[in-house]
């Protein structure tokens, strides 16, 4: 202690948060495995769960706070839970694999529910139930043609159904005499995708074209994991293929219908994201602007703690050394995990250095500011803060830390943070 409080804050600070290069620092020497980081990121969860519960809500609550508290616990949660959304919207999801995950699943959702509207318009899926076809949303896939280029030959393998989402194509029969110029939403290869009949024309984009493409043998695939699937569609050969011929066309309100009942059956934390999703996620972003969201998204962690011990000192006159080691404990393993992560998606060690340097530096800034802006205030506008910054602290553990323990180390999560919250109480007794 230096006897000078805004100098306190700072330091303790600048303590709280040191493990943050230090993490960044042994990341570039040691890669631990999965079940490691796992149980490190576990540990500092509990560590975290026990400093905000022994040094925040109990000291809050033996003041007769507790209403204040709530509320500031609320407000903090709710708001913590929207800044990471919209930092996580813009790339700062990278920091960690599971809220890599989380994001790409939700991006997933949507482009799910988009192609589910697209194939609704195709006659042949309106023979098929809602609950099975929704399977085959998953295998639907973009493609880009330039003006001039051809989707499909004629005589090609009858290997795939294609959807025009934008531009226009011309239709040329075998002998090049009848030229038709089609434009969005036009249906091809219905009949080929259930029979594997070669393609009787030639489709040319007549612009730049993007469409949706079923494969034959995803449709095929599926059809065999399900014998129900399998029997419809036979029923559609043998019974229905004329009608397909004839071109009949799903109007608008039977296929609004009919994707109600596929949008039903979507569910957004359902569908596998596979290491290339994950490596390839924000990779149409720009640099500088992914690294400045993944750096919001760690600063974003660590604002509470920092207000948390600018307040403490106010509150105690003196930091509590559970709360201190609580924070110290926590940080490290996030840094240590986020910066093998930001390795693996080609960040340089200087990068990633100075990205936990300025966090230390500015968790010590947000002491000061916590100690400075609160000071001589009644202790019920404490407990307030206090209460928003645990708000904020617990959205973050559940939202960031355990779940990424989980998702490198399953089983190992459980004892790990119970471990950490054990070690955070026992410095309360040093």
């Amino acid at each position: 202690m230096t006897g000078t409080a805004w100098i306190d804050a700072f330091l303790f600070g600048i303590i709280s948060a040191v493990s943050l290069p230090l993490g960044a620092l042994i990341s570039f020497v040691w890669k631990p495995k999965m079940k490691i980081t796992a149980a490190l990121m576990a540990f500092g969860g509990g560590a975290l769960l026990a400093a905000l519960t022994i040094d925040l809500v109990a000291v809050s609550v033996e003041n007769g706070h507790f209403w204040l508290l709530a509320v500031g616990c609320i407000f903090g949660g709710i708001f913590y839970f929207i800044l990471n959304q919209i930092v996580n919207s813009k790339g700062g999801s990278k920091r960690k694999k599971s809220t890599s995950i989380i994001q790409l699943k939700k991006i997933r959702y949507k482009q799910l529910k988009y192609l589910a509207e697209k194939i609704s318009i195709v006659p042949l899926f309106h023979k098929i139930p809602a609950e099975e076809i929704y399977h085959l949303v998953p295998y639907v896939h973009t493609r880009h043609y330039k003006k001039g280029k051809h989707l499909v030959h004629h005589d090609d393998p009858g290997d795939r159904l294609l959807i025009i989402e934008k531009g226009s194509v011309n239709v040329i029969d075998e002998d090049n005499t009848h030229n038709v110029k089609v434009h969005e939403n036009s249906i091809f290869g219905e009949i080929e995708l259930l029979t594997g009949e070669k393609h009787p024309y030639s489709i040319v984009a007549d612009t730049d074209v993007t469409a949706f493409v079923i494969y034959k043998n995803d449709f095929d695939l599926l059809i065999e994991k399900s014998p129900e699937l399998l029997t419809i569609v036979n029923k559609i050969i043998d019974e229905e293929i004329e009608i397909l011929r004839k071109g009949n066309l799903i109007d608008k309100s039977q296929a609004d219908a009919w994707y109600k009942k596929v949008e039903a059956n979507l569910e957004e934390k359902s569908h596998k994201i596979s290491i290339q999703d994950i490596a390839s996620h924000g990779n149409g972003k720009k640099a500088g602007a992914a690294a400045l969201a993944i750096w919001l998204g760690i600063l974003l962690d660590g604002i509470p703690e920092s207000i948390v011990i600018g307040s403490s000192l106010l509150t105690l006159g003196t930091i509590s050394i559970s709360l201190l080691a609580g924070l110290f404990l926590s940080n490290f393993p996030e840094a240590l995990s986020s910066s093998v992560g930001l390795r693996e998606q080609n960040y340089s060690k200087t990068k990633i250095l100075i990205m936990w340097s300025s966090i230390m530096f500015a968790t010590g800034i947000g002491a000061i500011a916590g100690n400075v802006l609160f000071e001589g205030v009644n202790h019920s506008v404490l407990a307030l803060v206090d209460g928003l910054a645990a708000g904020a602290m617990l959205t973050m553990i559940a939202e960031t830390m355990l779940p990424e323990a989980f998702h490198l180390g399953g089983s190992v999560t459980g004892l790990s943070t119970l471990t950490g919250f054990l070690t955070t109480i026992a410095c309360k007794f040093i």
